[in-house]
């Protein structure tokens, strides 16, 4: 027999519901494995779509992916020669789901900056966005998600050295100074009167002020292992938690 009690733990670890939204104009179709595979890390795909002329030899490539991750094709004629009517239908059918869906967020595939006031708005009305895109992907879309993934660590093959993203040096982390910076405010942000601070909660914190933050953009497969690799800070582990501080001299502690 259920108790109200348990009911209730159970709704509290229900997975976020998502609606996946993919641009097939402005995505690569090697990515969809990878993709799904994160999204899973995010919440459950309830709605999974992909946007596009599908009269066109250009999204050829497309089609076997589609079956293999029951993606739902949307058909978008393109009336008229340099206009993207893909977008708009786009923005119509997250329009439509934030409305009639019980969703609790939307992954935006796509690197067209013409998403950003999409983003902002469901933002708006309290659910959480996550972008994905190449890193050419304009900044205002970047900036408007919660959460924005460079989708160049979904084509990696380690028997492919060109598509492996070179894990960076602690000179050239170091010399990144929007992240030690960043990540020195996070720090701070989180830590206790002796400086140290919650790893978890400053990779929330950080991500928070730059949602385009992820170790793999860097060739490190973990947060803790990109913070080590940057010699700017000590870990210490206490009671099964990741500890960091700050080494500057003249800080708490």
């Amino acid at each position: 027999m259920h108790t109200q009690g348990s009911e209730a733990t159970a709704a509290q670890i229900e997975p976020t519901r998502l609606a996946v939204l993919i641009d097939a104009d402005n995505a690569n179709p090697a990515i969809v494995e990878g993709l799904l595979a994160e999204v899973a890390k995010l919440g459950v795909a309830s709605v999974k779509r992909i946007y596009g002329d599908w009269t066109t030899p250009s999204l050829g490539k497309w089609k076997a992916s589609l079956l293999e991750h029951s993606i739902q094709p949307i058909q978008q004629f393109a009336y008229t020669s340099g206009k993207n009517a893909t977008d708009s239908a786009m923005i119509i059918d997250a329009m439509d789901l934030l409305y009639s869906a019980d969703l609790g967020g939307f992954c935006i595939v796509s690197s067209d900056s013409d998403f950003t006031r999409l983003a902002a708005r469901l933002r708006e009305s309290g659910k959480v966005v996550y972008g994905f895109g190449e890193k050419k992907t304009p900044k205002p879309f970047v900036a408007a998600c919660d959460r924005f993934i460079y989708t160049e660590i979904f084509t990696q093959h380690p028997e492919n050295a060109e598509t492996v993203i070179q894990r960076r040096s602690a000179q050239e982390l170091r010399q990144d100074t929007k992240l030690c910076n960043l990540l020195r405010q996070a720090i701070e942000a989180a830590s206790d009167d002796e400086g140290w601070a919650n790893l978890g909660p400053v990779g929330s914190q950080l991500a928070k002020q730059m949602p385009e933050f992820d170790p793999r953009n860097y060739g490190y497969s973990k947060f803790s292992g990109l913070v080590e690799g940057i010699g700017l800070f000590t870990l210490r582990r206490e009671n099964n938690l990741l500890l960091v501080k700050d080494q500057r001299p003249g800080k708490k502690g």
